[in-house]
C-alpha cells in the first residue's frame, strides 16, 4: 500500500506540482483508506520527504557508474529529465523535514558520488578548492536540468538529445588549451 501511495503522489506531482498534493485526494488517486496516507507517513511533510529521501536514493544510483565528471553530469540531467517529480521535491527544502534520518543519509550518499567524480578531475583542471569546482559543477547541471525541465531550453535544445547538448555544453565551457610549455590545461570558463 506504501508503494502505491508513493507512485499516486508522484503522478500528482507530475500533473501538478507538489503544492496540490493533499492526502485526501492522493487517497482517492491510489485508490485506498483517506486514512492510509496519514497511517504510512503520518502528514503530507512526510509523504514529501519520502519521496526526496527515494530520489537521493535514486540519483545515487545513476551516478555511481559516471566514467568521469562529465558523465555524473550528464546522468545527473537524465535522472532529472526521468524522474521530474522526484526532482522537483527534493531540491524544495522548505517541503520536507531536514532533520529525518532516511533523507539525510541518502542525500549525503548523492553528495559523495557528485564530490567523488569532482575530485577524479586533476587538480588543475578544477583549481585549489575542490568544494567551489563542486558548486561550479553541480550549478552546470542542476541549472541545465531545471531549465530543461520548465521548458525554458525548448527552443535552443528542440528535438536534440538533451545528454547530447549538455555533454556539447561542457565541451563548449571547458575545452582544453596548449600552454606556453606544450601542455594543455583546462580553459577557463567563458561568460
Amino acid at each position: 500500500m506504501r508503494r502505491a501511495i508513493l507512485r499516486a503522489a508522484l503522478d500528482a506531482i507530475t500533473a501538478d506540482g507538489p503544492s496540490a498534493l493533499s492526502l485526501r485526494d492522493l487517497a482517492r488517486r491510489a485508490g485506498v483508506s483517506h486514512a492510509a496516507p496519514a497511517h504510512h507517513f503520518k502528514d503530507r511533510t512526510g509523504l514529501l520527504t519520502a519521496i526526496a529521501a527515494e530520489g537521493y536514493e535514486l540519483l545515487a544510483a545513476a551516478l555511481a557508474d559516471a566514467d568521469d565528471l562529465r558523465d555524473a553530469g550528464v546522468r545527473y540531467v537524465r535522472f532529472a529529465r526521468e524522474h521530474p517529480a522526484y526532482f522537483q521535491v527534493m531540491f524544495s527544502p522548505e517541503l520536507l523535514r531536514a532533520n529525518d534520518l532516511e533523507l539525510t543519509t541518502a542525500r549525503t550518499l548523492a553528495g559523495e558520488r557528485l564530490r567523488s567524480a569532482v575530485s577524479a578531475v586533476p587538480q588543475e583542471g578544477r583549481g585549489p578548492d575542490s568544494r567551489l569546482a563542486g558548486v561550479a559543477a553541480w550549478s552546470l547541471a542542476h541549472g541545465f536540468a531545471t531549465l530543461l525541465l520548465s521548458h525554458n531550453l525548448d527552443g535552443p535544445v528542440g528535438e536534440q538529445d538533451p545528454d547530447e547538448v549538455f555533454r556539447a555544453l561542457t565541451g563548449m565551457l571547458f575545452q582544453s588549451r596548449p600552454r606556453e610549455d606544450g601542455t594543455s590545461s583546462p580553459q577557463q570558463p567563458r561568460p
